[in-house]
Order: structure tokens, then C-alpha cells, then sequence
């Protein structure tokens, strides 16, 4: 039965078995590593999240914004995300964990940001009297 929905699932996502086993091992252990992580699927493929939240890189980028001892800065994440100070040590860990891949979707955020910002600018120029 097991090996029934790996290949299901597999041929549903266009990915070997062996590819699938790897990434819901590799999944399985983070979660076990960091309670409180899960992984989801996204347009930009998947990525690790709080159970409870945001993506691990949406709290990763806006603690780049925080000033202020490590307590007040996790305290001002808790206040924005509107969740308990021990999820956001939670997506720290995890980040400081993973910190590659976290780097490389903030990077990736930023980049999609410039772009919005960039053609925003473009409209508002060509839509001046």
C-alpha cells in the first residue's frame, strides 16, 4: 500500500519515486528537528513554514528590519505576526539550520520585489500627463 502511493504520488508530481522518498525524508527529519516547521507547496515550489504562520523566510526577511537585543527583536516579530515569541525562535532555528536555502528565497523575494518596484515606476511614468 505504502509503495502504491509513493508511485502515485510520484507520477502526480511528475517526479521519480526515489526523488519523492528523498524529499519527504529530508522533510520528515527537519520536522522532527524543529517542531512547529512544516513544508508547503507554493508558486515558487515548496518551502518551510511555521505550522502556525508565515513562511520561514517571510519571518527571516522582516528580522532584518528589527533593531534592538534579540529578545525585543523576536518580541517585535511575535507582534507583527501576531504569534508567541517561541514560533519565531522556532523560524530563526530553523533558518539558522537551513540557512542556504532561507537566504536563497529571501534573495529570490527581494529580487520579485525590485521587479514590481521597477515596473510600478515604469506604469506610473508612462500613465504621467
Amino acid at each position: 500500500m505504502v509503495k502504491q502511493r509513493l508511485e502515485q504520488q510520484a507520477a502526480a508530481e511528475k517526479i521519480t519515486e526515489r526523488a519523492l522518498l528523498e524529499r519527504l525524508v529530508t522533510e520528515g527529519l527537519d520536522t522532527l528537528d524543529h517542531p512547529g516547521i512544516v513544508y508547503r507547496d507554493g508558486p515558487t515550489g515548496r518551502r518551510a513554514a511555521l505550522a502556525v504562520g508565515p513562511d520561514v523566510w517571510e519571518v527571516v526577511s522582516a528580522l532584518r528590519y528589527t533593531t534592538g537585543t534579540s529578545e525585543r527583536r523576536v518580541a517585535l516579530l511575535a507582534e507583527q505576526f501576531e504569534l508567541h515569541p517561541r514560533h519565531i525562535r522556532t523560524a530563526i532555528d530553523f533558518a539558522a539550520a537551513h540557512r542556504d536555502g532561507i537566504d536563497a528565497e529571501v534573495a529570490a523575494n527581494d529580487a520579485a520585489t525590485e521587479r514590481a518596484r521597477g515596473l510600478a515606476e515604469g506604469r506610473a511614468e508612462l500613465m504621467a500627463p
